[in-house]
């Protein structure tokens, strides 16, 4: 069913489930803020990519404003809750000074194959040791869908579109499989490259074969 969502266009792309910080200062967009406190709303971030408006969106909700400054200017919570496809766009929306779309609610199929998940999970901590970020590791939960990982395996963004474009969790595990299969050996490659670079010039103990 069609609804009239506030819009915040951005230029990246956000995940449901996802947490985003962010620094408010523009009037129009502290307007946004201030009703989603006092009306308990959501608003959408569409991206803007290749400048140009994106069909699709992530609905967010605000969970709480972490400062604010003397100018009026807000650090704000929010948490992605759903994806959206915009029927219609208006620059502003009518009597705000922020943008605005009718948008309809785009249904997921959240079935993951279980198989595709632990091979994905594997990969990923196969991906980040090579990297030396092992730090870094993202620590899954058994029950993760590819929306945990998709900021954090070298997609770019219009790649990252493309993920929030695909409303199955199997086909979405299939994106992620096919794209880590291609960069882990390059990855992997490198690293033995580079070690070998480190090695090149040092004192080798070697052991001369037997004949």
């Amino acid at each position: 069913m069609p609804r009239m969502l506030p819009l915040f266009p951005l230029n990246l792309v956000v995940f449901p489930g996802e947490k985003l910080n962010l620094h408010i200062f523009e009037p129009r967009y502290r307007q946004l803020v201030r009703e989603c406190i006092e009306q308990n709303i959501t608003f959408g971030i569409p991206p803007y990519l290749d400048d140009s408006l994106s069909e699709l969106g992530t609905e967010m909700r605000l969970l709480s404003v972490e400062q604010t400054y003397s100018s009026g200017e807000l650090d704000i919570k929010t948490k992605a809750v759903g994806v959206f496809r915009i029927n219609k766009f208006y620059r502003q929306a009518p009597g705000k000074l922020y943008a605005g779309g009718q948008v309809e609610d785009v249904v997921q199929d959240e079935v993951p194959d279980p198989v595709l998940r632990e091979i994905i999970a594997k990969q990923v901590r196969q991906l980040y040791e090579a990297l030396g970020l092992r730090k870094l590791l993202l620590e899954l939960a058994p029950d993760y869908c590819i929306f945990d990982v998709a900021h954090h395996i070298g997609f770019s963004t219009e790649q990252e579109y493309q993920l929030l474009a695909t409303t199955s969790e199997l086909e979405r595990q299939e994106m992620v499989r096919d794209h880590l299969d291609t960069i882990l050996p390059v990855v992997l490659e490198t690293e033995r490259l580079k070690e070998r670079v480190r090695l090149n010039g040092h004192f080798k103990n070697l052991t001369p074969p037997n004949f």
